[in-house]
């Protein structure tokens, strides 16, 4: 053994077959190609650390933690954003396996050796390259303007400067494409550091104003963005935080600051300023409560009770919902319980209110009265569709209270309106034997009155309802005598096919043609699987001559016969 071959092999960083695993091999192998294609630059390859850039479409950057099997990466690729993993990870993680086994790691350390070149540099010399890289970076300038602003002026001039500089960074300029959208949030989120950097010294006044300007100004931009990723919900939170933190240094006027805040809330169209009262409780004080609650029992008195319209559509309200949240709050810091109901009966329009009402007194052990508004929330709806919420949660407490007829009807009553498998189901816990037997001669009649249609398939219930009853044989009768949907026939298929094989294989012979007529690969691999399940279900000749009638059917289609063999 000589010398060169004693010497151990350096450990990968990243275990590689815990890559391969994550990104699955398809990505593995592109971020491989990227790796030996020298698009990775390694600039720091520090102990807990790895920062590099990689050029694909564009140049990304990319950031990994941790090691061996336990690591963790981002990436600034769209892939990254949307899957939460990419090839570029995979071509960082094995640039830096290389550079571990064949290299220094300090030799790749460009940002410690910027680190140490920048320490060296006086500041004048500092300044004048930030200031020269500043002139072509509009971002860049626009951070460093508000951080000057923010060190170097005050009253006025500072209010201006960063009114203007927050209009800048929240302007839209026309519609912004998901792609774009986290750039623009990106110099929101630079905006906003410097508001929160005023939040909690003598500036906190200021702070405040600039917070509400900002959610008010992204709630106006989100109308021209694509906000998929959620950008502008993170940015009204973040300003609505900054809003808090500088109320609690600035301690406004509580009565003039609850006017403001409940305003806010009233309007809002995206819940930043929710539950208020509680959240800022120590801001305003008692005598802001105060004033709070005053503001919305006022409002609240101005509103009309609501009750059921029978021959009406259903209106949303948002006031009726935001202040009885408000007032719900103060009712709850009291202890009183008979007022957070009452709160609940002023709108009774709908019968989900009347769920919520039946649940909240069920929640604080008033049974008697949940079931007296339940039962009454489904009587007052009876001419529109069943809310089965409702009539379950009524069904529930009859029960309860010993009265199972009266359950028992009230599933009838919903049954016979509009039949459903859920229905059917509590029928039968309910009433048993009795029930099943009803329901379905009840759904038999029903299929003999309508004919099916291609969208509309009477007999589906029924069957699944015999399928649940493992009633195979009946099931597959009424299948030839009404006709069901495909869906509703290979559920049938699956679930008799030790007894029925020969209806079942049918059954799947037509699901196979359908899926490789479709063209698709990912459907060819479904058509694939069953096909092979298959041959579990008949002997080796007749699958073996189904394979030929398949070959000679669908010969064009390559990559499904790759699939065949």
């Amino acid at each position: 053994m000589n010398a060169a071959s004693a010497v151990p092999a350096a450990t990968p960083r990243f275990d590689v077959d815990a890559l391969r695993e994550l990104a699955g091999e398809q990505v593995f192998v592109r971020g491989k190609d990227y790796h030996s294609g020298g698009a990775v630059q390694l600039l720091g390859l520090e102990p807990d650390r790895v920062f590099a850039t990689v050029s694909g479409t564009e140049n990304y950057t990319v950031t990994l933690t941790g090691g061996g099997f336990k690591f963790k990466g981002s990436c600034s690729c769209p892939a990254f954003a949307e899957r939460g993993f990419c090839k570029h990870i995979v071509a960082v993680a094995l640039a830096v396996n290389a550079a571990v086994i064949d290299e220094e790691p300090g030799g790749f350390a460009s940002l410690s050796r910027l680190r140490a070149y920048l320490k060296a540099k006086s500041a004048d010399a500092l300044a004048e390259m930030i200031l020269d890289m500043a002139e072509r970076d509009p971002v860049l300038f626009r951070k460093l303007d508000m951080a000057a602003a923010a060190a170097q002026e005050s009253g006025k001039a500072l209010e201006a400067r960063l009114k203007k500089a927050l209009d800048a960074a929240t302007r839209t300029h026309g519609f912004i494409s998901w792609r774009e959208a986290a750039d623009w949030a990106a110099g929101v989120e630079d905006a906003l550091d410097t508001i929160a950097g005023l939040a909690c010294d003598s500036r906190a006044d200021l702070a405040l104003k600039l917070a509400e300007r900002a959610i008010d100004r992204i709630e106006v931009a989100m109308n021209d963005i694509d906000d998929s990723d959620g950008h502008c919900g993170d940015l009204l939170a973040r300003a609505r935080d900054i809003h808090w933190a500088a109320a609690r240094t600035a301690r406004p006027d509580p009565q003039e600051f609850a006017h403001g805040l409940f305003a806010r809330e009233m309007g809002d169209s995206y819940d930043t300023f929710s539950r208020a009262a509680p959240r800022y409780a120590d801001v305003l004080g008692e005598e802001g409560l105060a004033e709070y609650r005053r503001l919305a029992a006022a409002a609240w008195d101005k509103l009309p009770s609501r009750v059921p319209q029978c021959n009406e559509k259903y209106e949303y309200s948002s006031a009726y919902t935001t202040l009885a949240g408000i007032l719900d709050y103060f009712a709850e810091r009291d202890g009183d319980t008979n007022a957070r109901t009452a709160l609940r009966t002023k709108d009774l329009s709908s019968s989900w209110n009347y769920y919520q009402l039946a649940e909240f007194c069920l929640s604080n052990g008033r049974n008697e009265e949940a079931l007296k508004w339940a039962e009454e929330g489904l009587w007052l709806f009876e001419d529109g569709a069943v809310d089965q919420r409702l009539l379950f949660l009524v069904v529930k407490l009859l029960s309860e209270a010993g009265r199972t007829a009266d359950a028992e009807a009230h599933l009838w009553r919903a049954f016979e309106k509009g039949p459903n498998l859920e229905l059917y189901k509590r029928l039968a816990e309910l009433a048993g034997k009795v029930a099943r037997e009803r329901a379905v001669t009840f759904l038999e009649a029903r299929c003999s009155k309508e004919n099916a249609t291609r969208w509309h398939f009477p007999a589906d219930l029924l069957v699944l309802v015999l399928i649940e009853e493992k009633m195979f044989e009946a099931a597959w009768n009424a299948v030839r005598l009404y006709g069901v949907s495909i869906g509703v026939k290979e559920t049938l298929a699956r679930k008799s096919e030790a007894d029925f094989t020969r209806e079942a294989l049918e059954v799947y012979e037509s699901r196979v043609a359908g899926l490789v007529e479709s063209g698709a690969n990912s459907a060819y691999q479904q058509a694939a699987e069953l096909i092979a399940h298959m041959a579990n279900m008949r002997s080796a000749a007749e699958q073996a001559a189904y394979i030929v009638d398949l070959k000679t059917r669908f010969g064009r289609k390559r990559n499904f016969m790759k699939l065949l063999g």
